[in-house]
């Protein structure tokens, strides 16, 4: 593969308000900029990435007021509590800050006086918002009532979640104070105000080199229509930050100094680590790369205010803002009220999290569409993608090398046209990655998987087991098997960093980089298998809900009657829809062992069946009761549709079927496969 260019890239996330825990809203945008980082790591780049907390304003000084500590313990212990839950999801920063640092506050003291010395700043008396009951001006975030551009109720007081307008706070209709529920009243206070308008040809010069997706460039020009206003950056005493340096009893507003975050959190790494040099990022000039991922709602500040700060104080602009939309729960918005609201801390306790990062990958584009974790199909697409077809092509083959071959790998690589072919799609899904296209890559890489799998069900190494004379065969289709599970793998690793590493280890090999796996390994010797992944049970995913209190459940299709074990005599019906041969062929039939069976309470033909079908265990209810006892059916083969989606029936998740022929009643004759089939075995 050809070497690419070295490059030097800094990359941030919007930061955390240490305010609360994090939810898997949240985690949408780390999860996508870890990917993305991680992938630039493979290329070889040295990409840095850094974040710290939001740890200003007034919320967290009244909630630190609340629980009787000082806001410097409350921002320490939920700084500590962040980078618990981001490291839980394999989320790895180079650096990891605070916006309550020296660090911050020198830049944010060196930036508003360059602004304040180059004219951009102006001092300003202005009506303002003032609780009676508290005694206090009310910041905006405490401050709602009804937009004043669209007329959506229960907005904050400085922009709109509903179209994204900014305003100022006393422009609000209906407004009330959050704190205690009063009606603000007015009163005057002197601000100092960043001109804006001063960098109008700087912005738009800047957003026309495709420095912002073309959704946020749309909205970018309606802002620009109606005319860029000064900003007010200062608050007003009492106030969680720092004090403005020529202004006594005045703050700077959280929104300020938290994107400065990214230079302090920098210049932290950078005093801890000479290899760094701050003024080679962010010198005005400067060669080396900077993107900056947030969210949409956050898009006005990052790509304008930000921008024209950055400019108007000497500094290099980013190369990028990357906005990404919101994350649903079934379909509805992230609700405390519905229980969808889960928190970060909750999915690791319930749930692997390297399922939630491919979940997320699989749905993520480069631009700014809402996604949608739909629990039922989050559940289906792990079990399938991860363990039914990606784990798979390992375990199908290892235990092959390990019985017969002492763990060693053949010299010999039995299709190197596919294993070519598989390597050379490196170079579309790199582009992808590049592009933030995850959901192709992945798709494309699913392809690959399933190529695999064709191969190891063509070569039949289960069949060549049998054969004494088959041995060096077997030995190259498992070998091949196994080199090929490599090549996927280095495609995913920076979605499953963790399943990754698993894999390097059972492979014995050094970490995968995107330049080191498209030699196959040859005479070379791996680990005994170990399970890499579970499938998901739906109890987990029920469990999660129920601990986030939430009142939905997997699907939130209503359950479907029970299935009739007979069906009614051809009375000259229509044919169904015909299928093609292709349709067909993707019905996976395997070999399962019933390792469990048992009577269904309240149901008059369905008995629930444990079925070993050899990765993972599933649960299937069948309506053979009239033929069958569940004791006679307990260590007996049987032939089970394995890639079924799941079905929601009223006594549970049904995941699969069992195949079974006959009139009905006593005559349901279950299917069994040939002599010596084992378990997780294809019929063909």
């Amino acid at each position: 593969m050809m070497q690419t260019k070295k490059r030097k890239i800094l990359v941030t996330s919007a930061l955390p308000y240490a305010n609360g825990p994090i939810h898997i809203g949240h985690l949408v945008e780390y999860i996508q900029t870890d990917i993305w980082v991680r992938f630039q790591k493979m290329r070889g780049h040295r990409c840095t990435y850094v974040c710290a907390d939001d740890a200003h304003g007034t919320p967290i000084m009244l909630r630190a007021e609340r629980e009787g500590i000082t806001p410097e313990e409350l921002i320490a212990r939920v700084k500590k509590d962040h980078f618990r839950d981001f490291s839980g999801f394999s989320i790895e920063f180079d650096n990891y800050h605070t916006t309550h640092s020296e660090e911050n506050r020198y830049f944010a003291n060196y930036i508003y006086k360059r602004l304040r010395d180059g004219g951009h700043i102006v001092k300003k008396t202005i009506v303002q918002a003032y609780d009676p009951i508290k005694e206090m001006f009310l910041p905006d975030r405490f401050i709602k009532g009804d937009c004043p551009k669209c007329g959506a109720a229960d907005q904050y007081g400085d922009s709109c979640e509903a179209c994204g307008a900014t305003y100022n706070p006393t422009d609000l209709k209906n407004a009330i104070s959050a704190i205690s529920g009063a009606k603000p009243i007015e009163r005057e206070s002197q601000h100092h105000f960043f001109r804006l308008g001063d960098f109008e040809g700087m912005l738009s010069y800047w957003i026309k080199g495709h420095r912002v997706q073309s959704e946020i460039g749309n909205k970018l020009n309606e802002w620009f229509a109606a005319g860029l206003k000064d900003w007010d950056i200062s608050r007003d005493s009492p106030y969680f930050g720092f004090e403005i340096p020529d202004a006594p009893g005045k703050y700077f507003y959280v929104w300020l100094d938290a994107p400065i975050g990214y230079m302090a959190s920098f210049k932290n790494l950078c005093d801890s680590d000479d290899t760094f040099n701050f003024d080679e990022y962010w010198k005005k000039g400067s060669a080396t790369e900077l993107y900056h991922f947030i969210g949409k709602d956050i898009a006005y500040f990052h790509t304008l205010f930000w921008p024209a700060m950055l400019t108007g104080a000497g500094f290099r602009t980013p190369d990028a803002v990357y906005c990404h939309g919101f994350l649903t729960v079934n379909g509805t918005k992230m609700s405390k009220s519905r229980g969808t609201f889960i928190q970060a801390r909750s999915w690791l306790e319930h749930l692997n999290p390297e399922a939630l990062r491919y979940y997320f990958a699989a749905k993520l584009g480069s631009g700014i569409d809402d996604i949608d974790l739909n629990l039922e199909d989050f559940t289906q697409r792990i079990n399938a993608d991860l363990v039914g077809k990606v784990v798979n092509i390992a375990s199908r083959c290892a235990s092959f090398i390990e019985k017969y071959f002492n763990g060693q790998l053949s010299s010999y690589l039995e299709a190197p046209d596919l294993h070519g072919r598989m390597v050379q799609r490196g170079v579309d899904i790199a582009d992808l990655y590049e592009k933030r296209e995850f959901s192709q890559a992945i798709r494309q890489i699913m392809k690959l998987a399933d190529q695999a799998n064709q191969y190891i069900d063509e070569k039949k190494p289960w069949v060549l087991a049998k054969s004494p004379a088959e041995r060096q065969t077997l030995h190259d289709v498992c070998s091949m098997g196994i080199n090929l599970f490599r090549v996927i793998m280095a495609y995913l690793k920076p979605v499953l960093p963790q399943l990754a590493r698993a894999s390097e280890t059972f492979l014995k090999i050094n970490a995968i980089t995107w330049n080191n796996y498209h030699t196959p390994l040859l005479g070379h010797y791996i680990a005994p298998f170990q399970p890499m992944m579970t499938r998901i049970d739906a109890k987990q995913v029920e469990a999660l809900l129920a601990a986030s209190g939430s009142d939905l459940q997997i699907s939130d299709a209503a359950a479907v009657p029970e299935a009739k074990a007979a069906a009614a005599p051809f009375q000259g019906e229509p044919l169904a829809a015909m299928v093609d041969i292709e349709t067909f062929a993707k019905v996976d039939l395997r070999v399962a062992k019933i390792v469990a069976a048992e009577v269904v309470e309240g149901a008059e033909k369905l008995l629930r069946l444990t079925l070993d079908v050899g990765l993972d265990e599933r649960q299937v209810f069948a309506g053979i009761k009239s033929a069958y006892t569940a004791e006679s059916l307990v260590g007996r083969l049987t032939i089970v549709v394995a890639n079924l989606a799941p079905r929601k029936m009223r006594f549970g998740l049904s995941e699969g079927m069992v195949l079974a022929a006959g009139g009905g009643g006593k005559e349901i004759f279950l299917l069994a496969p040939d002599a010596g089939a084992t378990p997780g075995m294809r019929i063909h």
